[in-house]
């Protein structure tokens, strides 16, 4: 047995939130160099350039990268043999969550209650998926999600008679739909199969691979591959300006469903598309 002070969570969050925000991930910053290099458009390519000079600039000084900070997103594994000593797991996160947003002078975006719309000033509740493991450390997956690109997914409940071809279609569609509105070029997070929350949620955690990173199964490999050339052919390119970078990256998550069951979620995520990783 292991004994984890949640000062120790509530440190790591508060320091996660301010790093993903203001510095951009190395996969992401790679493939967008080499976008650079193989976008056709004059102009696309330009904004290409413009999003890496913001990167650099927001690295340097420590500031955002974009001026919605999001709301919190946590994947958490927490060990068997882990005892936390003090505050709960909720509780050490969203300390280090307000702590993170206040002072790192990250924009609090989130509202307590979805009509009343009474915003809650220090970016808490964090929304926490939990999952129990053997060992004994705690890792923890911070991505903060805007809602530019947030308001862009969708889910759909296939038949199963629909199969690999009813998921190319919707998952095109969306993004065909969503259009500039996700600040491209994009991350697209797809999540295959369970129930439809369990897909929502494969969806969005999908988007916390690194996306040098293929689905361990050629089969879904071969289908991200696939994905990510359609997309690139619908011609949004980045920011809107047309061009062959839509998307850098199509991540997919899968898990067993119901022999009655298709469900196929999307979730997209921005040029920038935040995260950042602690184990304790």
């Amino acid at each position: 047995m292991r004994i984890i002070n949640s000062q120790d969570i509530v440190s790591a969050v508060r320091d996660m939130c301010i790093s993903a925000n203001c510095h951009l991930n190395g996969d992401i910053r790679r493939a967008l160099e080499n976008s650079v290099k193989t976008e056709k458009s004059d102009v696309s390519r330009g904004v290409l350039e413009n999003l890496l000079k913001n990167a650099d600039i927001a690295h340097n000084k420590e500031i955002p990268i974009c001026q919605d900070t999001g709301m919190a997103v946590f994947f958490i594994e927490i060990g068997n043999e882990v005892f936390i000593k003090g505050d709960t797991v909720n509780e050490a996160v969203n300390k280090g969550v307000a702590l993170g947003y206040t002072e790192g002078y990250l924009r609090k975006s989130v509202v307590r209650d979805p009509l009343d719309r009474v915003n809650t000033d220090d970016n808490t509740p964090a929304v926490i998926y939990f999952d129990f493991v053997r060992g004994d450390k705690i890792k923890i997956t911070f991505a903060p999600k805007g809602f530019g690109s947030e308001n862009k997914g969708g889910i759909r409940m296939l038949n199963p008679s629909d199969g690999i071809d009813g998921v190319i279609d919707f998952t095109v569609e969306t993004v065909r739909k969503a259009g500039a509105n996700p600040c491209p070029p994009m991350v697209v997070g797809i999540g295959i199969g369970g129930t439809m929350d369990k897909a929502a949620v494969l969806s969005k955690k999908a988007l916390t691979r690194d996306i040098e990173i293929r689905n361990e199964n050629p089969f879904y490999a071969d289908l991200e591959k696939k994905l990510l050339e359609k997309i690139n052919k619908l011609g949004i390119g980045p920011q809107g300006m047309g061009g062959t970078t839509t998307a850098l990256s199509v991540n997919i998550e899968t898990f067993p469903t119901h022999i009655a069951g298709l469900p196929v979620a999307v979730n997209i995520n921005c040029h920038a598309t935040r995260h950042a990783v602690k184990i304790i």
